[in-house]
């Protein structure tokens, strides 16, 4: 169409100034006996929030619904009215008198109505500013808006003497900025210009100015009907700088646009409605881009025309006009809109293959893309070199972007998470590796390992921690070397030495290049199988909980009188352990004689113990119902974590508070139970740190030495079981930094495979040598550090859903982390009030929430909904539901077999596993269209 090509040629000339934000507000006029003024009635700046005079409050935002024939009538007005582009204008009563003085010129209206267009146009402004004088709790904390006094209101007229009595010139108007006319009254000059030339103290104090972004202009629509008018005074103005005009605008934002509607009275619902049109293509990032870019009339006519394309029309009979539509959580963007003008200029009419709004859906998803840090450079190390030339310009912001509060939240939640990991784990190997290795060199290993990665490694955010498979591995390599009379550490550190040094040809050669044909196929498989695990793990923890705390189910209420335990006297010799015979000291004989002297009968559990008395009755085996308060521990850790995460998107308290609780979730949660565990004072299992510094086997120091105790072919021959160790490494690594390097994070920093390798491969070498165990990336536990980290906007307009800026990237988190996993052993009076079943819930936690935004997750689900009860995904609106059923099939097969390896000996052939997974994929080229598998997955690159 002639608007559509119109349109193409404004918007697509070059500018690198981005479109300013436009906040609306639109003011009409109101008649109170002889007195007028301008009184807000609605504001937008995305969406519209309307002033309900009832309640004397903003209504919630929403988003507009406007009327055809009110579009029409606006296209009418902008066809027929004054059109004023780049006016020079510094004060509203200069640009009055300019719009006046245009309208007489086009004959739109007669000489002898121009002071009084200029009269109402100039008088006072009431903005919905004042606040009630009871306060919820929500404003509480808030800035308050103390209304200055205001001035009583002088009684103005609108008759024609007073008005047509006063002559004013332009230079009178800009003159009385300063100070009054000299020859006018006072009262008559006030009633001339009655608007206020500075911002009130209420524009100044306006707390709704954090709604609105620093770079926003103001678009104001005046729309009043008045009694000396025949016919519209249209007129719509573009000032060349964007000024700000006093007591105009609710908020101290500088002016850009103006549009002025004055009509004769009788149509006031035609006004309103034409008002609230303009102001809502004022918002419309589109129009408001032509509006800034429009040349003469017919540019804006041909934005009205394109608005007037994309709007769909919902049916009278079927729609209530009176509900307010929730603004959505996600809208088109205008980059979108244009480039459905580019696909018109094809030959595409707006509409078609769906409509206009289902434009975003008709091309194929972008292509799988990992970005250049994953290209084959074809040099030496030269990978390496460009993974160090990127991130060295970052290091210095890499340490001071992490002073933040919301970092705080992050370091004692990972950090939590770390020491039960290591905990556990560190528990684990002591039993396959007969205290070789043990909670103290887990511990150690991982603040050591931790902290060295956090510092020079090419993602931070990745957290370093022992992996369910290096575990298999470790307990196969004790077995084999008690077995064959081997020693263990000098074995384990050659295998250390090899690994390392295959990691540096794995560097070298560019190898990690090969990550970039792991699709999402490959990553969701293995993300899901470390998610499962930590679920799983957790589970079983619990369920083990009942078996060593079993639930009193002999207990019978019924008969609690018959239920009874006393303490019995033994003989008072072998009590205390004295030979009768022999003669006794004085200390022997007060002390038999004290316990001739007890009452048996009252003692106490543990003194009767104590004392080596005997428990003797039905009740004496009762103990609380451990298991049970674990459970609540568990699940009550896990749920309020849940619940107050999701608290950021509650409608109670003010949105810093929100943010505040939704950031210290888990903390708070953990704080609360354990509370709970310490007001009931049950012997809850608790958290058992190490107290003191030293080897876990008392027989081995802290470093190993590589000569002396195996044949000197051991140390050849252990390049076999180091390449499949450099195999897990490699793929866990690399893996797991792939998930954390998506696109959807948005990191901005770059990151660094080969020098992520490089520092693993080092931190092998360096743990062999100490007898420390091996450390890679811990997948779930850095999708926790990354969501931990997670910014948004702060700066949001009402109804708008706090945009996802990215990640906090620093390495202060994680250096904390594992600094504070060092000093746990002096910080064990404190951890060991810690229930081990609120860690289990972290640990629920964990698996749980870094299952969200997994596409396969979503897919597992569909299997149990109705077709109409589907979310509206978009790979289902391009692939049938049978083949994303098989597709989702063949993964969950996968995984099984993942599963079933891991829970086996065949565990150290799992990287292998990994491997397969990537062949699996691309034999699903065989059974899918490419056209499927773009939706489904990512295509494999060539």
């Amino acid at each position: 169409s002639p608007a559509a090509e119109r349109l193409r040629h404004i918007l697509g000339e070059d500018d690198t100034t981005p479109t300013p934000t436009i906040f609306t507000e639109m003011d009409t006029l109101q008649h109170d006996g002889e007195e007028l003024e301008w009184k807000e009635s609605a504001r937008w700046v995305k969406f519209e929030e309307k002033v309900e005079e009832g309640g004397e409050r903003w209504s919630k935002p929403h988003v507009s619904t406007l009327t055809l024939h009110s579009l029409f009538e606006l296209r009418t007005c902008l066809q027929t009215g004054s059109i004023l582009l780049d006016l020079e204008g510094y004060s509203l009563p200069q640009i009055v008198e300019e719009i006046v003085d245009r309208q007489i010129a086009d004959g739109l209206v007669p000489p002898d109505l121009k002071e009084k267009i200029i009269f109402v146009l100039l008088r006072k402004h009431r903005h919905q500013t004042k606040k009630p004088i009871h306060r919820s709790l929500a404003d509480i904390g808030k800035s308050s808006n103390t209304p200055s006094n205001r001035s009583p209101q002088v009684n103005l007229t609108r008759s024609t003497s007073s008005a047509s009595g006063i002559h004013r010139s332009t230079e009178d108007l800009r003159s009385r900025q300063s100070s009054s006319l000299g020859h006018l009254h006072p009262a008559q000059s006030r009633s001339m210009n009655d608007i206020s030339d500075t911002p009130s103290t209420d524009q100044l104090k306006n707390k709704f100015m954090k709604k609105i972004p620093r770079d926003a202009e103001a678009s104001n629509v005046l729309i009043g009907e008045v009694d000396f008018l025949d016919k519209p005074f249209v007129s719509f103005v573009r000032l060349a700088q964007a000024t700000t005009l006093g007591g105009l605008t609710e908020v101290p934002v500088p002016t850009r646009f103006l549009f002025i509607l004055l009509g004769p009275q009788g149509k006031t619902k035609s006004y309103n409605e034409i008002g609230r049109a303009i102001a809502t293509l004022m918002v419309d990032d589109l129009f408001s881009d032509v509006a800034y870019k429009a040349r003469d009339r017919d540019d804006l006519i041909a934005g009205v025309d394109e608005f007037l394309d994309e709007v769909i029309v919902l049916p009278p009979g079927e729609w209530d006009p009176k509900i307010r539509i929730e603004p959505p959580k996600k809208v088109p963007s205008a980059e979108m809109r244009k480039s459905v003008l580019n696909l018109n200029e094809l030959g595409q009419m707006n509409g078609s293959a769906g409509g206009a709004a289902g434009g975003e859906d008709d091309e194929l998803p972008v292509q799988h893309e990992l970005g250049e840090e994953l290209k084959f450079t074809g040099r030496f190390c030269g990978g390496l070199w460009l993974d160090i030339k990127r991130k060295i310009p970052f290091y210095c912001s890499d340490i001071y972007d992490g002073f933040h509060i919301q970092s705080i939240s992050a370091v004692l939640f990972i950090y939590l998470g770390c020491i039960t990991n290591a905990i556990t784990f560190g528990g684990l190997l002591g039993d396959a590796t007969d205290n070789y290795q043990g909670v103290m060199e887990s511990f150690l290993g991982t603040a050591l390992a931790g902290t060295v990665f956090c510092l020079f490694g090419g993602q931070p955010l990745i957290i370093l921690s022992s992996t369910g498979p290096i575990l298999i591995f470790e307990k196969l390599l004790y077995e084999f070397s008690k077995n064959n009379s081997i020693d263990y550490m000098e074995l384990r550190l050659w295998i250390g030495l090899h690994s390392c040094l295959q990691c540096f040809l794995l560097v070298v050669s560019d190898a990690s290049y090969i990550i970039k044909y792991m699709t999402r196929f490959t990553e969701e498989g293995f993300s899901s199988l470390i998610s499962f695990i930590f679920i799983s793990d957790a589970i079983k923890k619990m369920v083990a909980a009942f078996k060593y705390y079993p639930i009193n189910r002999g207990f019978k209420p019924d008969y609690v009188t018959s239920y009874k335990c006393e303490c019995v006297a033994p003989d008072q010799a072998s009590a205390v352990g004295l030979n009768v015979s022999a003669p006794m000291s004085d200390d022997n004989m007060t002390l038999l004689f004290n316990l001739t002297d007890l009452d048996w009968s009252q003692l106490s559990k543990k003194e009767c113990v104590k004392y080596g008395g005997a428990l003797v009755g039905s009740s004496c085996k009762y103990v609380p119902d451990l298991a049970l308060m674990s459970f609540i521990l568990f699940i009550g850790t896990y749920s309020m974590t849940v619940s107050l995460k999701k608290f950021k998107f509650s409608r109670y308290f003010p949105t810093k508070l929100r943010c505040l609780i939704s950031d210290f979730a888990i903390i708070l949660a953990i704080m609360f139970f354990c509370g709970l565990d310490c007001l009931l004072e049950l012997d809850t299992p608790k958290l058992h740190v190490p107290i003191q510094i030293k080897p876990t086997r008392s027989d081995r120091g802290w470093f190993v030495l590589p000569f002396g105790k195996n044949p000197w072919w051991w140390y050849l021959a252990s390049f076999v079981p180091a390449l499949l160790v450099t195999i897990l490494i490699f793929m866990d690594q690399q893996i797991s930094a792939v998930i954390v390097n998506r696109k959807e994070n948005k990191l901005k920093k770059g990151c660094g495979y080969h020098l992520d390798l490089f520092w693993v491969g080092v931190l092998m070498a360096v743990c062999s040598f100490m007898g420390l165990p091996w450390y890679v990336a811990a997948t779930v536990i850095s999708i926790a550090h990354i969501d931990s980290l997670k910014m948004e906007s702060e700066c949001s307009a009402p109804g708008e859903q706090p945009q996802f800026l990215g990640v906090r990237e620093q390495r202060l988190t994680g250096i904390l982390v594992f600094v504070l996993t060092g000093l746990s052993v002096f910080l064990a009076p404190i951890l060991q009030y810690i229930p081990m079943p609120v860690l289990y819930g972290v640990f629920l936690y964990m698996g749980v929430a870094s299952l969200s935004g997994i596409q396969f997750w979503e897919r597992i689900k569909l299997y149990l909904m109705p077709p109409k009860h589907q979310p509206d995904f978009s790979f289902l609106r391009h692939v049938p539901l049978r083949r994303v059923h098989l597709f989702t099939l063949v993964q969950i097969l996968c995984l099984a077999v993942l599963w079933i390896l891991k829970s086996t000996f065949l565990a150290i052939i799992f990287p292998v596993m990994i491997l397969g997974l990537m062949v699996v994929r691309k034999l699903l080229d065989l059974m899918f269209s490419q056209h499927d598998l773009a939706w489904l997955d990512d295509i494999l690159p060539d």
